[in-house]
């Protein structure tokens, strides 16, 4: 497998494999025209001088080498909420004593805030199902921080992802039926849907600013604020052993649990190193006992990584396998990334 820089000549494709997630995937619309928007500002992106003031997207694909297939993506927001604001819910305490009657009231309440503008946001991770074997899912889930790795400058200091919230066995968000359907009258995948294509304006449109007290709320839709979808929790996992948390900020539509950590501190960027390129050779004593390693040709805007045998020679430098080098399009002399495979 190879992962490479999305292309605008990858629309249809990407437009196929977004038809095949769920709708709570508001990275990933089934909407050409968002698209084509998101693959023009990937270029565009990839091709920029790195700068904090402006949005972008770095947007990956997993491509099957014989066939050209594109059977995974994975993507990086920089700079969220600077074009169009980005809201959250974020869960605190409100506490009220009253020294006449000798009673404190403490009150659960969420707050809608915009706390992540500017950050950097893990988003469009998808591979289909076929090909979640061999490490594929490890592969290309932990592409991104490599790709962070790369290039920090292009990235902020917190680095976050939206975990998709908990819903019924009728794919209902009891928070959203609870909450937002009282201000937006829309069915829940509908709001999704026009967040994700048209963006957040509306909610700050329509949606009251004062706080919204837990105690008021339904208790279905109080148990679910910061629950994962069950198919959405071995995602959180994999970021909890990255070192991401779970801090009391929330999805706006589904309640969904938001998973945040410092970017010098995701445990796949201190695993990072580099090395140069010195020999291409499979011959090796024991190559097959070497370790199965993330490469990344640190290179933009054609950034590609594959997954291989790497060892380290005695002066330092590292052999790869000649298939390897091509897909990565690197040779004796280039400097490359590697990251261990768990």
């Amino acid at each position: 497998m190879i992962i490479r820089t999305a292309r605008p000549d990858d629309l249809s494709a990407l437009l196929k494999l977004s038809a095949m997630l769920p709708a709570g995937m508001t990275s990933m619309p089934v909407d050409q025209s968002t698209w084509e928007k998101k693959l023009q500002l990937t270029v565009e992106s990839f091709a920029s001088t790195p700068s904090q003031a402006t949005e972008s997207v770095y947007l990956l694909v997993m491509e099957e080498p014989v066939s050209g297939r594109i059977v995974g993506t994975a993507g990086i927001h920089a700079g969220v909420g600077l074009t169009r604001p980005f809201y959250n819910y974020k869960l605190s305490k409100h506490v009220k004593a009253s020294q006449e009657l000798d009673i404190r009231v403490t009150s659960n309440v969420l707050n809608l805030v915009n706390d992540f503008t500017g950050e950097t946001e893990l988003t469009s991770l998808f591979v289909m199902p076929d090909f979640r074997k061999n490490f594929v899912g490890q592969f290309l889930s932990r592409s991104r921080y490599l790709f962070m790795s790369d290039f920090p400058e292009r990235f902020s200091d917190i680095v976050f992802a939206e975990i998709r919230g908990w819903l019924d066995i009728n794919e209902n968000s009891p928070f959203w039926q609870h909450l937002g359907k009282k201000f937006f009258n829309l069915p829940f995948e509908k709001a999704d849907f026009i967040s994700a294509v048209n963006g957040s304006q509306f909610i700050s449109d329509l949606m009251p600013r004062f706080p919204v007290y837990l105690e008021l709320l339904a208790e279905d839709a109080v148990e679910v604020i910061g629950k994962p979808h069950k198919d959405s929790a071995p995602a959180k996992r994999l970021l909890e052993k990255e070192g991401f948390k779970y801090q009391g900020t929330i999805d706006i539509f589904d309640a969904g649990p938001v998973m945040e950590c410092e970017r010098d501190n995701i445990a796949s960027i201190k695993e990072t190193t580099t090395g140069i390129i010195g020999s291409f050779n499979t011959n090796l004593p024991q190559w097959n006992e070497q370790p199965l390693c993330i490469l990344s040709n640190r290179t933009l805007p054609e950034y590609r990584l594959v997954l291989g045998k790497v060892t380290r020679m005695d002066n330092g430098e590292l052999s790869i396998s000649a298939d390897d080098a091509k897909a990565l399009g690197v040779e004796r002399g280039s400097e490359v990334s590697l990251l261990q495979i768990r």
